[in-house]
Protein backbone atom coordinates (compact mmCIF):
# COMPACT_ATOMS: atom_id res chain seq x y z
CA UNK A 1 0.00 0.00 0.00
CA UNK A 2 1.26 3.47 -0.91
CA UNK A 3 1.36 5.65 2.19
CA UNK A 4 2.50 9.21 2.72
CA UNK A 5 2.09 11.84 5.39
CA UNK A 6 0.22 14.17 3.03
CA UNK A 7 -1.72 13.44 -0.14
CA UNK A 8 -2.51 16.53 -2.22
CA UNK A 9 -5.21 16.24 -4.89
CA UNK A 10 -4.39 18.66 -7.70
CA UNK A 11 -1.09 20.13 -8.91
CA UNK A 12 -2.46 23.50 -9.94
CA UNK A 13 -1.84 27.01 -8.60
CA UNK A 14 -2.41 26.05 -4.96
CA UNK A 15 -1.33 22.40 -5.03
CA UNK A 16 2.04 23.11 -6.68
CA UNK A 17 2.97 25.73 -4.10
CA UNK A 18 1.69 23.66 -1.17
CA UNK A 19 3.57 20.52 -2.23
CA UNK A 20 6.78 22.50 -2.54
CA UNK A 21 6.41 24.03 0.91
CA UNK A 22 5.44 20.82 2.73
CA UNK A 23 8.20 18.78 1.12
CA UNK A 24 10.80 21.29 2.38
CA UNK A 25 10.63 19.26 5.60
CA UNK A 26 12.62 16.05 4.95
CA UNK A 27 10.87 14.38 7.90
CA UNK A 28 7.54 14.22 6.06
CA UNK A 29 6.49 12.60 2.78
CA UNK A 30 4.19 14.17 0.20
CA UNK A 31 2.28 12.69 -2.74
CA UNK A 32 0.65 14.93 -5.36
CA UNK A 33 -2.02 13.61 -7.72
CA UNK A 34 -2.66 15.49 -10.96
CA UNK A 35 -5.52 14.43 -13.23
CA UNK A 36 -3.84 15.79 -16.34
CA UNK A 37 -0.53 15.21 -18.12
CA UNK A 38 2.86 16.84 -17.72
CA UNK A 39 3.16 20.41 -18.98
CA UNK A 40 4.97 19.46 -22.21
CA UNK A 41 2.53 21.19 -24.56
CA UNK A 42 4.63 24.03 -26.04
CA UNK A 43 1.64 26.39 -26.14
CA UNK A 44 1.59 26.34 -22.33
CA UNK A 45 4.94 28.14 -22.20
CA UNK A 46 4.32 30.67 -24.98
CA UNK A 47 2.12 33.36 -23.38
CA UNK A 48 0.01 33.88 -26.50
CA UNK A 49 -0.49 30.11 -26.65
CA UNK A 50 -3.40 30.39 -24.23
CA UNK A 51 -5.60 30.75 -27.33
CA UNK A 52 -4.67 27.17 -28.23
CA UNK A 53 -4.70 25.61 -24.76
CA UNK A 54 -8.17 26.89 -23.87
CA UNK A 55 -9.59 24.73 -26.66
CA UNK A 56 -7.40 21.70 -25.99
CA UNK A 57 -9.08 18.97 -23.89
CA UNK A 58 -5.67 17.38 -23.49
CA UNK A 59 -4.66 20.06 -20.96
CA UNK A 60 -7.99 21.57 -19.87
CA UNK A 61 -11.29 20.58 -18.35
CA UNK A 62 -13.78 21.61 -21.02
CA UNK A 63 -16.52 22.59 -18.57
CA UNK A 64 -19.50 24.74 -19.47
CA UNK A 65 -22.22 26.45 -17.49
CA UNK A 66 -25.91 25.67 -17.52
CA UNK A 67 -27.99 27.85 -19.86
CA UNK A 68 -30.19 30.54 -18.31
CA UNK A 69 -32.43 33.35 -19.48
CA UNK A 70 -29.74 35.85 -18.46
CA UNK A 71 -27.18 34.22 -20.73
CA UNK A 72 -29.54 34.21 -23.68
CA UNK A 73 -30.07 30.47 -23.27
CA UNK A 74 -26.36 29.90 -23.90
CA UNK A 75 -23.94 27.51 -22.27
CA UNK A 76 -20.74 29.40 -21.53
CA UNK A 77 -17.41 27.61 -21.71
CA UNK A 78 -15.69 27.87 -18.32
CA UNK A 79 -12.46 26.03 -19.04
CA UNK A 80 -10.08 25.09 -16.21
CA UNK A 81 -6.50 23.82 -16.37
CA UNK A 82 -5.85 20.06 -16.33
CA UNK A 83 -2.08 19.72 -16.40
CA UNK A 84 0.85 20.46 -14.13
CA UNK A 85 0.26 24.02 -12.99
CA UNK A 86 -3.50 23.69 -13.47
CA UNK A 87 -5.14 26.92 -14.54
CA UNK A 88 -1.87 28.81 -13.96
CA UNK A 89 -0.65 26.98 -17.09
CA UNK A 90 -3.53 28.20 -19.27
CA UNK A 91 -4.74 31.46 -17.70
CA UNK A 92 -4.18 35.08 -18.71
CA UNK A 93 -1.11 35.33 -16.41
CA UNK A 94 -2.39 38.51 -14.72
CA UNK A 95 -1.13 39.17 -11.18
CA UNK A 96 -3.80 41.11 -9.29
CA UNK A 97 -4.25 41.04 -5.52
CA UNK A 98 -7.39 43.16 -5.26
CA UNK A 99 -8.30 45.59 -2.51
CA UNK A 100 -7.37 45.31 1.20
CA UNK A 101 -11.07 45.52 2.03
CA UNK A 102 -11.69 42.16 0.36
CA UNK A 103 -9.61 40.35 2.97
CA UNK A 104 -10.80 42.55 5.83
CA UNK A 105 -14.34 41.48 4.90
CA UNK A 106 -13.33 37.82 5.23
CA UNK A 107 -12.07 38.55 8.74
CA UNK A 108 -15.26 40.44 9.59
CA UNK A 109 -17.21 37.31 8.67
CA UNK A 110 -15.46 35.54 11.55
CA UNK A 111 -12.38 34.12 9.81
CA UNK A 112 -9.44 34.73 12.14
CA UNK A 113 -6.11 35.86 10.67
CA UNK A 114 -7.52 36.47 7.20
CA UNK A 115 -7.53 40.28 7.22
CA UNK A 116 -5.30 42.24 4.86
CA UNK A 117 -2.55 42.84 7.44
CA UNK A 118 -2.51 39.11 8.22
CA UNK A 119 -2.43 38.14 4.55
CA UNK A 120 0.05 40.67 3.14
CA UNK A 121 3.16 38.68 4.24
CA UNK A 122 1.81 35.66 2.36
CA UNK A 123 1.23 37.64 -0.81
CA UNK A 124 4.84 38.81 -0.51
CA UNK A 125 6.11 35.26 -0.03
CA UNK A 126 4.49 34.06 -3.25
CA UNK A 127 5.90 36.66 -5.64
CA UNK A 128 9.22 37.85 -6.98
CA UNK A 129 8.37 41.33 -8.16
CA UNK A 130 10.63 42.55 -10.96
CA UNK A 131 9.99 46.26 -11.38
CA UNK A 132 8.59 49.20 -9.47
CA UNK A 133 7.02 48.59 -6.06
CA UNK A 134 7.24 49.30 -2.35
CA UNK A 135 9.41 46.57 -0.78
CA UNK A 136 7.28 46.67 2.37
CA UNK A 137 4.34 45.47 0.27
CA UNK A 138 5.93 43.58 -2.62
CA UNK A 139 7.92 40.34 -2.54
CA UNK A 140 11.37 40.33 -4.18
CA UNK A 141 13.12 37.06 -3.43
CA UNK A 142 10.95 34.02 -4.25
CA UNK A 143 7.78 32.83 -5.94
CA UNK A 144 6.37 33.62 -9.35
CA UNK A 145 8.13 36.40 -11.28
CA UNK A 146 5.81 39.39 -11.63
CA UNK A 147 6.92 41.62 -14.50
CA UNK A 148 5.67 44.70 -16.34
CA UNK A 149 4.34 44.88 -19.87
CA UNK A 150 7.21 45.37 -22.32
CA UNK A 151 5.25 45.40 -25.59
CA UNK A 152 3.54 48.79 -25.75
CA UNK A 153 1.04 49.70 -28.48
CA UNK A 154 0.05 53.27 -29.46
CA UNK A 155 -3.63 52.36 -28.99
CA UNK A 156 -2.95 51.36 -25.39
CA UNK A 157 -1.12 54.62 -24.76
CA UNK A 158 -3.99 56.61 -26.26
CA UNK A 159 -6.55 54.67 -24.22
CA UNK A 160 -4.63 55.36 -21.00
CA UNK A 161 -4.26 59.04 -21.88
CA UNK A 162 -8.00 59.24 -22.50
CA UNK A 163 -8.78 57.70 -19.12
CA UNK A 164 -6.45 60.18 -17.41
CA UNK A 165 -8.24 62.95 -19.27
CA UNK A 166 -11.51 61.70 -17.79
CA UNK A 167 -10.09 62.10 -14.29
CA UNK A 168 -8.96 58.51 -13.69
CA UNK A 169 -5.45 58.68 -12.19
CA UNK A 170 -2.47 56.80 -13.57
CA UNK A 171 -1.60 54.13 -10.99
CA UNK A 172 2.05 52.97 -10.97
CA UNK A 173 1.32 49.88 -8.83
CA UNK A 174 -2.24 48.62 -8.42
CA UNK A 175 -0.95 45.80 -6.19
CA UNK A 176 0.29 48.23 -3.53
CA UNK A 177 -2.99 48.25 -1.61
CA UNK A 178 -4.28 51.29 -3.51
CA UNK A 179 -6.01 49.85 -6.54
CA UNK A 180 -7.86 52.77 -8.16
CA UNK A 181 -6.60 54.02 -11.49
CA UNK A 182 -5.36 53.03 -14.93
CA UNK A 183 -2.14 51.48 -16.16
CA UNK A 184 -0.54 48.36 -17.58
CA UNK A 185 -1.10 44.94 -16.06
CA UNK A 186 1.60 43.05 -14.18
CA UNK A 187 1.90 39.42 -15.22
CA UNK A 188 3.63 36.08 -14.57
CA UNK A 189 5.87 36.22 -17.65
CA UNK A 190 9.66 36.22 -17.66
CA UNK A 191 12.08 36.13 -20.59
CA UNK A 192 9.14 35.86 -22.95
CA UNK A 193 7.69 32.73 -21.31
CA UNK A 194 4.79 31.95 -18.99
CA UNK A 195 5.86 30.94 -15.49
CA UNK A 196 3.16 28.77 -13.95
CA UNK A 197 2.85 27.95 -10.26
CA UNK A 198 4.26 24.51 -11.01
CA UNK A 199 7.32 25.95 -12.77
CA UNK A 200 7.88 28.60 -10.09
CA UNK A 201 7.49 26.41 -7.01
CA UNK A 202 7.46 22.67 -7.59
CA UNK A 203 9.47 21.83 -10.69
CA UNK A 204 12.79 22.50 -9.01
CA UNK A 205 11.83 20.39 -5.99
CA UNK A 206 11.08 17.14 -7.82
CA UNK A 207 14.46 15.66 -6.89
CA UNK A 208 13.45 15.55 -3.23
CA UNK A 209 13.21 11.92 -2.10
CA UNK A 210 10.19 12.68 0.09
CA UNK A 211 8.10 14.00 -2.84
CA UNK A 212 6.08 11.88 -5.28
CA UNK A 213 4.23 13.43 -8.24
CA UNK A 214 1.77 11.35 -10.24
CA UNK A 215 0.19 12.62 -13.45
CA UNK A 216 -2.88 11.24 -15.27
CA UNK A 217 -4.20 10.34 -11.82
CA UNK A 218 -7.84 11.42 -11.60
CA UNK A 219 -9.09 11.29 -8.01
CA UNK A 220 -12.32 9.29 -7.87
CA UNK A 221 -12.97 9.16 -4.12
CA UNK A 222 -11.76 10.36 -0.75
CA UNK A 223 -11.30 7.29 1.44
CA UNK A 224 -12.97 7.82 4.82
CA UNK A 225 -12.27 5.76 7.91
CA UNK A 226 -15.26 6.82 9.97
CA UNK A 227 -14.91 10.58 10.27
CA UNK A 228 -11.25 10.63 9.23
CA UNK A 229 -9.89 11.06 5.72
CA UNK A 230 -7.51 8.15 5.31
CA UNK A 231 -6.51 8.46 1.67
CA UNK A 232 -7.55 8.91 -1.96
CA UNK A 233 -8.58 6.51 -4.68
CA UNK A 234 -7.62 7.46 -8.24
CA UNK A 235 -7.88 6.09 -11.78
CA UNK A 236 -6.15 6.92 -15.05
CA UNK A 237 -9.01 6.23 -17.45
CA UNK A 238 -12.72 5.54 -17.43
CA UNK A 239 -13.31 1.98 -16.34
CA UNK A 240 -9.67 1.56 -15.34
CA UNK A 241 -8.34 -0.11 -12.22
CA UNK A 242 -8.38 2.11 -9.16
CA UNK A 243 -5.26 2.77 -7.11
CA UNK A 244 -5.31 3.80 -3.47
CA UNK A 245 -2.83 6.09 -1.78
CA UNK A 246 -3.07 6.54 1.98
CA UNK A 247 -2.42 9.64 4.10
CA UNK A 248 -1.02 9.30 7.60
CA UNK A 249 -1.70 12.94 8.44
CA UNK A 250 -3.92 14.71 5.91
CA UNK A 251 -5.66 14.61 2.57
CA UNK A 252 -5.58 18.08 1.03
CA UNK A 253 -7.94 19.02 -1.80
CA UNK A 254 -6.47 21.55 -4.25
CA UNK A 255 -8.50 20.57 -7.30
CA UNK A 256 -10.12 23.92 -8.02
CA UNK A 257 -13.58 25.27 -7.35
CA UNK A 258 -15.45 22.86 -9.63
CA UNK A 259 -13.49 19.66 -9.06
CA UNK A 260 -13.04 20.00 -5.29
CA UNK A 261 -16.81 20.27 -4.79
CA UNK A 262 -17.52 17.36 -7.13
CA UNK A 263 -14.92 15.09 -5.50
CA UNK A 264 -16.35 15.72 -2.06
CA UNK A 265 -19.86 15.01 -3.29
CA UNK A 266 -19.06 11.73 -5.04
CA UNK A 267 -17.16 10.71 -1.88
CA UNK A 268 -20.28 11.10 0.26
CA UNK A 269 -19.52 14.56 1.66
CA UNK A 270 -22.11 17.22 0.92
CA UNK A 271 -25.85 18.00 0.97
CA UNK A 272 -27.74 14.82 1.86
CA UNK A 273 -30.47 15.42 -0.72
CA UNK A 274 -27.90 15.68 -3.53
CA UNK A 275 -25.93 12.60 -2.45
CA UNK A 276 -29.12 10.56 -2.26
CA UNK A 277 -30.08 11.74 -5.73
CA UNK A 278 -26.66 10.59 -6.99
CA UNK A 279 -27.02 7.23 -5.27
CA UNK A 280 -24.01 7.99 -3.07
CA UNK A 281 -23.92 6.94 0.58
CA UNK A 282 -24.12 9.95 2.89
CA UNK A 283 -20.93 9.67 4.91
CA UNK A 284 -20.79 13.24 6.16
CA UNK A 285 -23.55 15.77 5.57
CA UNK A 286 -22.35 19.29 4.78
CA UNK A 287 -25.00 21.50 3.24
CA UNK A 288 -22.56 24.04 1.78
CA UNK A 289 -20.48 21.75 -0.43
CA UNK A 290 -20.91 23.03 -3.98
CA UNK A 291 -22.98 26.08 -2.97
CA UNK A 292 -21.92 29.78 -2.80
CA UNK A 293 -20.43 29.53 -6.32
CA UNK A 294 -19.49 32.88 -7.86
CA UNK A 295 -17.69 34.11 -10.94
CA UNK A 296 -16.96 37.41 -12.67
CA UNK A 297 -19.21 37.98 -15.69
CA UNK A 298 -17.80 40.33 -18.34
CA UNK A 299 -19.20 42.28 -21.26
CA UNK A 300 -16.88 43.55 -23.97
CA UNK A 301 -17.19 46.40 -26.46
CA UNK A 302 -15.38 46.29 -29.81
CA UNK A 303 -14.27 49.29 -31.88
CA UNK A 304 -13.14 49.13 -35.49
CA UNK A 305 -9.85 51.01 -35.90
CA UNK A 306 -9.26 53.37 -38.79
CA UNK A 307 -7.57 52.03 -41.91
CA UNK A 308 -3.82 51.94 -41.50
CA UNK A 309 -3.91 51.36 -37.74
CA UNK A 310 -2.00 48.14 -37.14
CA UNK A 311 -3.53 46.08 -34.32
CA UNK A 312 -3.01 42.57 -32.95
CA UNK A 313 -5.43 41.37 -35.63
CA UNK A 314 -2.96 42.21 -38.42
CA UNK A 315 0.21 41.38 -36.49
CA UNK A 316 -1.07 37.84 -35.89
CA UNK A 317 -1.16 36.87 -39.57
CA UNK A 318 1.21 36.09 -42.42
CA UNK A 319 4.63 37.68 -42.64
CA UNK A 320 3.91 40.02 -39.76
CA UNK A 321 3.31 37.05 -37.49
CA UNK A 322 6.56 35.53 -38.74
CA UNK A 323 8.36 38.70 -37.71
CA UNK A 324 6.78 38.55 -34.25
CA UNK A 325 7.86 34.91 -33.87
CA UNK A 326 11.40 35.90 -34.84
CA UNK A 327 11.37 38.71 -32.29
CA UNK A 328 10.15 36.34 -29.59
CA UNK A 329 12.74 33.71 -30.49
CA UNK A 330 15.55 36.25 -30.22
CA UNK A 331 14.43 37.57 -26.83
CA UNK A 332 12.88 40.84 -27.99
CA UNK A 333 9.46 42.23 -27.14
CA UNK A 334 6.73 40.50 -29.13
CA UNK A 335 3.00 39.91 -29.20
CA UNK A 336 3.77 36.26 -28.36
CA UNK A 337 4.92 37.36 -24.89
CA UNK A 338 1.91 39.46 -23.91
CA UNK A 339 -1.06 38.72 -21.69
CA UNK A 340 -4.51 38.78 -23.33
CA UNK A 341 -5.40 41.99 -21.45
CA UNK A 342 -2.89 44.84 -21.66
CA UNK A 343 -4.38 47.78 -19.76
CA UNK A 344 -6.33 47.78 -16.49
CA UNK A 345 -8.82 50.32 -15.21
CA UNK A 346 -10.13 49.95 -11.66
CA UNK A 347 -12.92 52.45 -11.30
CA UNK A 348 -16.49 53.14 -10.18
CA UNK A 349 -19.80 52.28 -11.79
CA UNK A 350 -21.41 55.33 -10.13
CA UNK A 351 -20.02 58.58 -8.77
CA UNK A 352 -19.71 58.81 -4.99
CA UNK A 353 -18.40 55.33 -4.28
CA UNK A 354 -15.45 55.15 -1.88
CA UNK A 355 -13.66 52.37 -3.79
CA UNK A 356 -13.75 50.98 -7.34
CA UNK A 357 -16.42 48.35 -7.90
CA UNK A 358 -15.38 47.59 -11.49
CA UNK A 359 -12.45 46.06 -13.31
CA UNK A 360 -12.06 47.14 -16.91
CA UNK A 361 -9.53 45.86 -19.44
CA UNK A 362 -8.27 47.06 -22.82
CA UNK A 363 -6.51 45.22 -25.63
CA UNK A 364 -5.33 46.63 -29.00
CA UNK A 365 -7.03 43.74 -30.81
CA UNK A 366 -10.51 42.27 -31.21
CA UNK A 367 -12.25 38.92 -31.58
CA UNK A 368 -15.10 37.89 -33.85
CA UNK A 369 -18.57 38.03 -32.36
CA UNK A 370 -19.53 34.78 -30.67
CA UNK A 371 -16.16 33.14 -31.38
CA UNK A 372 -13.70 32.48 -28.56
CA UNK A 373 -10.37 34.19 -29.25
CA UNK A 374 -10.73 34.22 -33.05
CA UNK A 375 -9.32 37.55 -34.23
CA UNK A 376 -11.36 39.87 -36.42
CA UNK A 377 -10.48 40.34 -40.09
CA UNK A 378 -10.35 44.13 -39.66
CA UNK A 379 -8.18 46.25 -37.31
CA UNK A 380 -9.91 46.49 -33.97
CA UNK A 381 -9.67 47.09 -30.25
CA UNK A 382 -11.59 45.70 -27.28
CA UNK A 383 -12.53 46.94 -23.82
CA UNK A 384 -14.36 44.85 -21.25
CA UNK A 385 -15.81 45.39 -17.79
CA UNK A 386 -16.99 43.26 -14.89
CA UNK A 387 -18.22 43.82 -11.37
CA UNK A 388 -15.63 43.33 -8.62
CA UNK A 389 -17.82 41.62 -6.03
CA UNK A 390 -20.92 40.02 -7.58
CA UNK A 391 -23.76 38.99 -5.28
CA UNK A 392 -25.25 36.51 -7.75
CA UNK A 393 -24.60 33.00 -6.45
CA UNK A 394 -24.96 29.57 -7.99
CA UNK A 395 -23.68 26.05 -7.44
CA UNK A 396 -21.52 23.18 -8.63
CA UNK A 397 -23.11 19.72 -8.37
CA UNK A 398 -21.99 16.31 -9.54
CA UNK A 399 -24.28 14.85 -12.20
CA UNK A 400 -23.45 11.28 -11.23
CA UNK A 401 -21.05 9.31 -9.06
CA UNK A 402 -18.75 8.97 -12.10
CA UNK A 403 -15.95 11.56 -11.99
CA UNK A 404 -15.68 11.36 -15.77
CA UNK A 405 -19.06 13.08 -16.04
CA UNK A 406 -18.70 16.87 -16.04
CA UNK A 407 -20.36 18.56 -13.08
CA UNK A 408 -23.37 20.83 -13.34
CA UNK A 409 -22.10 24.42 -13.07
CA UNK A 410 -24.78 27.07 -12.54
CA UNK A 411 -23.38 30.56 -11.83
CA UNK A 412 -26.75 32.39 -12.06
CA UNK A 413 -24.97 35.31 -13.70
CA UNK A 414 -26.65 38.70 -13.19
CA UNK A 415 -29.50 37.19 -11.17
CA UNK A 416 -29.00 39.83 -8.46
CA UNK A 417 -30.54 43.23 -9.21
CA UNK A 418 -27.53 45.15 -7.89
CA UNK A 419 -25.25 43.12 -10.16
CA UNK A 420 -27.31 44.19 -13.15
CA UNK A 421 -27.13 47.86 -12.10
CA UNK A 422 -23.35 47.73 -11.66
CA UNK A 423 -22.97 45.89 -14.97
CA UNK A 424 -24.90 48.62 -16.80
CA UNK A 425 -22.71 51.23 -15.10
CA UNK A 426 -19.65 49.35 -16.29
CA UNK A 427 -20.84 49.27 -19.89
CA UNK A 428 -21.58 52.98 -19.84
CA UNK A 429 -18.09 53.61 -18.45
CA UNK A 430 -16.58 51.51 -21.25
CA UNK A 431 -18.33 53.64 -23.83
CA UNK A 432 -16.99 56.84 -22.24
CA UNK A 433 -13.44 55.48 -22.15
CA UNK A 434 -13.66 54.43 -25.80
CA UNK A 435 -14.95 57.86 -26.84
CA UNK A 436 -12.22 60.13 -25.50
CA UNK A 437 -10.53 62.79 -27.67
CA UNK A 438 -7.20 61.04 -27.08
CA UNK A 439 -8.43 57.76 -28.64
CA UNK A 440 -10.59 59.36 -31.34
CA UNK A 441 -7.82 59.65 -34.00
CA UNK A 442 -7.58 55.85 -34.05
CA UNK A 443 -11.29 54.92 -33.94
CA UNK A 444 -13.52 54.36 -36.94
CA UNK A 445 -16.75 53.08 -35.35
CA UNK A 446 -18.26 50.94 -32.60
CA UNK A 447 -19.06 47.46 -33.90
CA UNK A 448 -20.19 45.79 -30.66
CA UNK A 449 -22.73 46.38 -29.35
CA UNK A 450 -23.21 49.24 -31.81
CA UNK A 451 -24.49 52.77 -31.25
CA UNK A 452 -28.12 51.68 -31.60
CA UNK A 453 -27.82 49.93 -28.23
CA UNK A 454 -28.42 52.73 -25.72
CA UNK A 455 -31.17 52.07 -23.16
CA UNK A 456 -30.68 50.03 -20.00
CA UNK A 457 -32.84 47.25 -21.40
CA UNK A 458 -30.86 47.20 -24.65
CA UNK A 459 -27.52 47.13 -22.80
CA UNK A 460 -28.69 44.30 -20.55
CA UNK A 461 -29.95 42.35 -23.54
CA UNK A 462 -26.52 42.72 -25.11
CA UNK A 463 -24.90 41.55 -21.88
CA UNK A 464 -27.22 38.52 -21.69
CA UNK A 465 -26.47 37.50 -25.28
CA UNK A 466 -22.74 38.29 -25.42
CA UNK A 467 -21.29 38.33 -21.90
CA UNK A 468 -18.93 35.64 -20.74
CA UNK A 469 -16.97 34.20 -17.86
CA UNK A 470 -13.58 35.49 -16.79
CA UNK A 471 -12.75 32.00 -15.43
CA UNK A 472 -12.64 33.29 -11.82
CA UNK A 473 -14.51 30.46 -10.09
CA UNK A 474 -14.72 30.58 -6.30
CA UNK A 475 -16.69 29.70 -3.20
CA UNK A 476 -17.92 26.09 -3.32
CA UNK A 477 -16.13 25.09 -0.08
CA UNK A 478 -16.73 28.35 1.74
CA UNK A 479 -14.63 29.27 4.77
CA UNK A 480 -16.61 30.40 7.80
CA UNK A 481 -17.17 30.20 11.55
CA UNK A 482 -19.27 27.63 13.39
CA UNK A 483 -22.23 30.00 13.24
CA UNK A 484 -22.30 29.83 9.42
CA UNK A 485 -24.48 26.84 8.47
CA UNK A 486 -23.14 26.85 4.90
CA UNK A 487 -19.45 26.96 5.85
CA UNK A 488 -17.51 23.95 4.58
CA UNK A 489 -14.10 24.69 6.13
CA UNK A 490 -13.01 26.56 9.24
CA UNK A 491 -10.48 29.39 9.22
CA UNK A 492 -7.64 26.86 9.21
CA UNK A 493 -9.21 25.32 6.07
CA UNK A 494 -10.13 22.06 7.82
CA UNK A 495 -13.35 20.44 6.59
CA UNK A 496 -15.94 20.76 9.35
CA UNK A 497 -16.73 17.60 11.27
CA UNK A 498 -13.95 15.54 9.70
CA UNK A 499 -10.37 14.85 10.68
CA UNK A 500 -7.45 14.83 8.29
CA UNK A 501 -9.22 16.62 5.43
CA UNK A 502 -8.41 20.14 4.35
CA UNK A 503 -9.27 22.29 1.30
CA UNK A 504 -6.65 24.65 -0.12
CA UNK A 505 -7.78 26.39 -3.31
CA UNK A 506 -10.10 29.16 -4.52
CA UNK A 507 -13.18 27.22 -3.45
CA UNK A 508 -12.63 28.31 0.18
CA UNK A 509 -13.09 32.02 -0.63
CA UNK A 510 -16.22 33.17 1.24
CA UNK A 511 -16.72 36.09 -1.14
CA UNK A 512 -15.19 37.30 -4.39
CA UNK A 513 -12.07 39.43 -4.39
CA UNK A 514 -11.94 42.62 -6.45
CA UNK A 515 -9.41 40.96 -8.73
CA UNK A 516 -8.40 38.02 -10.85
CA UNK A 517 -8.25 35.11 -8.41
CA UNK A 518 -4.76 33.74 -9.12
CA UNK A 519 -2.72 35.91 -6.74
CA UNK A 520 -5.07 35.30 -3.83
CA UNK A 521 -5.15 31.55 -4.50
CA UNK A 522 -1.35 31.52 -4.16
CA UNK A 523 -1.64 33.50 -0.92
CA UNK A 524 -4.15 30.98 0.44
CA UNK A 525 -1.79 28.09 -0.28
CA UNK A 526 1.17 29.89 1.27
CA UNK A 527 -0.79 30.58 4.46
CA UNK A 528 -2.12 27.01 4.52
CA UNK A 529 1.45 25.70 4.51
CA UNK A 530 2.03 27.48 7.82
CA UNK A 531 -1.24 26.11 9.23
CA UNK A 532 -0.29 22.56 8.31
CA UNK A 533 3.31 22.80 9.49
CA UNK A 534 2.28 24.36 12.79
CA UNK A 535 4.27 27.52 12.19
CA UNK A 536 3.55 30.86 13.82
CA UNK A 537 1.53 33.02 11.44
CA UNK A 538 3.10 36.14 10.00
CA UNK A 539 1.45 39.55 10.12
CA UNK A 540 2.25 42.93 8.63
CA UNK A 541 1.39 44.68 11.91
Amino acid sequence: MDEFDYVIVGCGAAGSLLAARLSEDPAVSVCVLEAGPKDRNPFIHIPAGFIKTLKDPGVTWQFSTEPTERTGGRRIDTVQGRTLGGSSSVNGMIYNRGQPGDLDHWAQLGNRSWGYADSLPYYRRTERRIGFGDDAKRGRTQGIPVTDMDWIHPLSEAFIAGCVGMGIPRNPDYNSGDQAGVGYFQRAIQNGKRVSSYRAFLHGALNRPNLSLRTNARASAIILDGKRAAGVRYISQRGGTATEVRARREVILSSGTANTARLMQVSGIGPAWLLQKLGVEVKHELAGVGENFRDHYASRFVMRAKPGVETLNELSRGLKLGNQILRWGTGRDSILATAPSHVHVFWKSFEGLDQPDLQCVFTPGSYKEGMVYVLDDYPGMTAGAWQHRPESKGWVRARSADVFDDPEIQPNYLSDEMDRRVHIGGMRLLRRMLSTPELAPFVDSETLPGKDVQSEDELLDFAFRNGSTTYHLIGTARMGPDTDPMAVVDDRLRVRGLQGLRVVDASIMPSMTSANTYATTLMIAEKASDFIRGRELESAD
